[in-house]
């Protein structure tokens, strides 16, 4: 005989839980065994029932189902979440996968391709809906944005840059920073490398263009 697969909903809509309890439970080998309307009751559930399962809403009041995947999953690590929304844009999607989701579902999806998709996490298989499977693709053929390069600057060598564009010489920054003129070499030093400059004044020109001077 099949083992039964446990499922938690949580929703904090009650027709959307009754709807998919009563779905679900015609399904031969899988089993609701609880329901919470947040992500906060959610999580206690969780650890009572530590279901196969769990059926996550996006936006709750409260708790969110980004926070609650990731709760969930801090206390019941071999439990599967699978993100049920009707949420597609970036800023939920990506959070919940990255906190852990296994699999990302929308709530338009027919009722045997959620059940399909509980008995599949269990075989540990994710399922994601095309839409998402699309976006992640793009985003990982979309190379990561290059790191400016004064973002290597220390707080320091930031402060030093904008006495240098402003004109000033070693000794006046020693001066205003109250530093030995040597520390101000060395920190010279080293935001032209890091800039990857040649001199103060391709220094300065950096500093300007980007908004570092003042």
């Amino acid at each position: 005989m099949e083992q039964q697969v446990t499922v938690l909903l949580v929703d904090d809509h009650e027709m959307v839980r009754i709807g998919l309890a009563a779905v679900l439970d015609t399904e031969d080998g899988i089993e609701v065994v609880g329901e919470a309307s947040s992500g906060e009751e959610g999580v206690r559930m969780a650890q009572q029932y530590n279901p196969d399962v769990v059926l996550m809403d996006l936006v709750m009041d409260g708790m969110d189902g980004i926070e609650a995947t990731r709760e969930v999953l801090k206390n019941c690590p071999d439990c599967k979440v699978i993100v049920l929304t009707s949420y597609l844009d970036d800023e939920k999607m990506y959070p919940v996968i990255e906190a852990g989701a296994f699999s990302y579902l929308l709530k338009t999806s027919r009722a045997n391709e959620v059940a399909d998709a509980i008995r599949a996490a269990v075989r540990g298989q994710s399922v994601l809906e095309s839409q998402v499977a699309a976006k992640m693709m793009d985003r990982f053929r979309t190379p990561p944005p290059e790191r400016a390069l004064h973002e290597d600057l220390t707080e320091r060598e930031m402060e030093v840059l904008r006495f240098v564009a402003q004109g000033k010489s070693n000794q006046e920054i020693a001066d205003e920073l109250i530093i030995g003129i040597k520390t101000v070499k060395f920190h010279v030093t080293n935001l032209l490398s890091k800039l990857q400059v040649e001199d103060r004044t391709q220094a300065a020109i950096y500093a300007y263009k980007n908004g570092l001077a003042q």
